[in-house]
């Protein structure tokens, strides 16, 4: 099993989730919002395929959806009855990160401070159903 996996057993067996650490989002070119929104999808592939292998036992699995449309980039992970929705909206030149959990945004738009807080974000979607 890879830590990752470990980490979600952990979950199940009651260990708390990390804490998501968001930063506040700024416009910012969009080759590298787009760059970053990429390699982020493309972690929480191979996340969602380890949390569902330890998942796979306990009925519920994880989903990973794209939204395809003009102005910008996004997908959305759910488990049961949470989501979490990672965007990069596009407008010109610009482009704008924005983080968006079970449907509530802040007044200010916030993205995962780093990729590897996609981790946290996952096993954080886990822990609130597992309870």
């Amino acid at each position: 099993m890879t830590p990752f996996m470990h980490s979600v057993q952990d979950l199940l067996d009651g260990k708390p989730a990390p804490r998501v650490a968001t930063v506040r989002s700024e416009p910012g070119p969009v080759p590298a919002a787009t760059d970053t929104q990429v390699v982020v999808r493309s972690l929480a592939e191979q996340l969602v395929s380890e949390a569902n292998a330890v998942l796979r036992e306990h009925g519920d699995l994880l989903r990973l959806d794209d939204e395809v449309g003009p102005g910008g980039l996004t997908f959305t992970l759910g488990y049961r009855e949470r989501n979490a929705r990672v965007q990069t909206a596009v407008s010109g030149r610009w482009a704008l990160a924005r983080l968006t959990v079970d449907g509530q945004a802040e007044d200010q738009p916030h993205r995962l401070s780093n990729a590897d807080e996609l981790q946290a974000l996952v096993l954080s979607l886990i822990a609130d159903q597992t309870r």
